[in-house]
């Protein structure tokens, strides 16, 4: 997991991009071992959350405590109502208090930053979910498509795991604090800032995002690439989807 310090000047040089910290926070390159579990193929969806909203009103936009948002969570839900138009698209404008809770509803959990990478690289060493090939617009929604917002989960090929969107449409919430950079030393299940409080109300800061959005670069759809956003804050390229550990051969 992460990069070698002695790639940076070749990562500098093949993406032109120079300014302090966009590569460093990835190193220095790790073992980390990671537990089964499996992951959701989508992003969540709007018509997924709004299974969730209905039966925990509580989440809703009417209803969510003013200390968890920004005053635009759920912004594109007008009257509060499911889209219809983006029934398949992944909700975005969700907070990480929501999008954690939402996969405690489902079963699961947000997964680790460790988890994320793992499957994004589907288990392999490469640049980009589908592999080492440049990017595209036909692999994935980023700006080089046009394409000024999220597209319905799936419309892009898989990675070989089967999973949709591992880089593109949306940004996706880690469970991980943000941290710069990386331990040396050797991971068995990490997750940086330890376990989550029972109450996430007490969650503040930054939490740790992966996969770019479809207003990021070809550098942000690498496997690799960490960035991170407040948990409060609700906006248009932030979504999710959820992992579910396995215990004991044993979903």
């Amino acid at each position: 997991m992460g990069t070698a310090s002695s790639d940076l000047p070749e990562l500098t040089r093949r993406y032109a991009v120079s300014f302090p910290g966009v590569f460093e926070d990835e190193v220095p390159d790790h073992t980390v071992t990671v537990g089964d579990f499996r992951m959701d193929p989508y992003e969540v969806t709007n018509a997924r959350f709004s299974e969730f909203v209905v039966k925990h009103p509580e989440w809703s936009r009417a209803q969510i405590l003013s200390q968890l948002h920004n005053g635009h969570y759920l912004e594109d839900w007008k009257d509060g109502k499911l889209p219809s138009a983006k029934a398949n698209h992944p909700v975005a404008y969700v907070t990480w208090h929501a999008a954690q809770t939402f996969c405690l509803w489902a079963g699961g959990r947000l997964p680790t930053e460790a988890e994320w990478e793992y499957a994004a690289r589907a288990g392999r060493d490469q640049e980009f979910p589908w592999g080492d090939d440049p990017p595209s617009a036909q692999h994935a929604n980023y700006s080089a498509g046009r394409v000024d917002d999220a597209r319905p989960v799936g419309s892009y090929p898989p990675n070989p795991l089967g999973l949709y969107d591992m880089a593109g449409n949306v940004w996706e919430f880690t469970l991980d604090t943000w941290r710069p950079g990386y331990s040396a030393e050797p991971q068995t299940d990490p997750l940086i800032g330890g376990p989550v409080p029972s109450d996430l109300r007490t969650v503040q800061g930054r939490r740790v995002l992966r996969g770019a959005s479809f207003g990021g670069g070809a550098v942000n759809l690498r496997t690799r690439w960490r960035d991170s956003h407040e948990v409060s804050n609700a906006v248009a390229f932030v979504g999710f989807r959820c992992a579910y550990p396995i215990r004991q051969g044993k979903p």
